[in-house]
């Protein structure tokens, strides 16, 4: 049985980590590098840093507090967020990212996957889908913070990123986002069921169950998850606990 992931997720604008519902509404809860440093004593697997309003502002991810944040952390780290070249991709790299997180500028231009893929592995490419259900039935993809429709399906999309070099799948229901009523988890199972790297839930949780859900009942390699941390519900140690006691394999601190 593999070992399920923990990842808290630093969504920043300006310097700052916010939360919102929906994407929308955000609050300010802190600074990153604090956070960031905090849940990987804590006993995070990997974290998550995306400037949610690179894309929108058309600009590059701020590298400099990539780097303060990279410098304080001992566990994976992963950055997206205007990321839409090789060139940004190698930046941050350099700042000390281990991974990169592509969303918009992957849906505009697919062979950024590929291209990236190739020169630093799939292992170093995760591409993000933000997608929210249509009264179709079809779970339809966002870009640029969740403000833009896409012409593409999530498992369509889904399918060709693996195709095309990505090494995970960061999925965010946004109809679930920020809501902490529990993640889709027959949404998860479809999409696990489908494709053959790691996907990781995001959009969704409110408890120690929902995670523990999506990691067992949605199938999920890991999970992403903000407000319950952010806001002092549970930490990261308790967490991993409640899911020890469920029988779910965690890499315990």
């Amino acid at each position: 049985m593999l070992t399920k992931r923990i990842i808290p997720c630093l969504d920043v604008k300006d310097g700052r980590t916010v939360k919102g519902i929906n994407f929308e509404g955000l609050a300010d809860v802190g600074d990153p590098v604090a956070l960031g440093e905090r849940y990987a004593l804590e006993g995070a697997d990997e974290l998550v840093y995306l400037d949610i309003s690179a894309t929108r502002e058309g600009r590059g991810t701020f590298t400099r507090l990539v780097s303060r944040v990279a410098d304080r952390v001992n566990i994976p780290f992963t950055v997206g967020g205007g990321i839409s070249s090789l060139d940004d991709a190698a930046a941050l790299l350099d700042a000390g990212a281990d991974k990169i997180s592509i969303n918009s500028a992957a849906v505009r231009d697919p062979r950024l996957i590929s291209d990236i893929a190739r020169r630093y592995g799939s292992q170093f490419v995760v591409v993000a889908i933000d997608a929210r259900s249509g009264a179709d039935g079809e779970w339809h993809v966002t870009t640029h913070g969740g403000t833009r429709l896409a012409d593409r399906l999530l498992f369509p999309w889904a399918k060709e990123a693996q195709e095309r070099g990505a090494g995970e799948i960061l999925f965010t229901s946004m109809d679930h986002d920020g809501t902490r009523s529990g993640y889709p988890c027959d949404l998860y199972r479809r999409l696990t069921s489908s494709l053959s790297i790691p996907v990781i839930a995001s959009g969704g949780a409110g408890s120690p169950d929902d995670i523990a859900d999506v990691l067992t009942l949605g199938g999920a390699d890991a999970a992403l998850a903000a407000s319950i941390f952010h806001y002092g519900e549970i930490s990261i140690r308790d967490l991993k606990a409640r899911l020890a006691d469920r029988n779910i394999q965690v890499r315990v601190v």
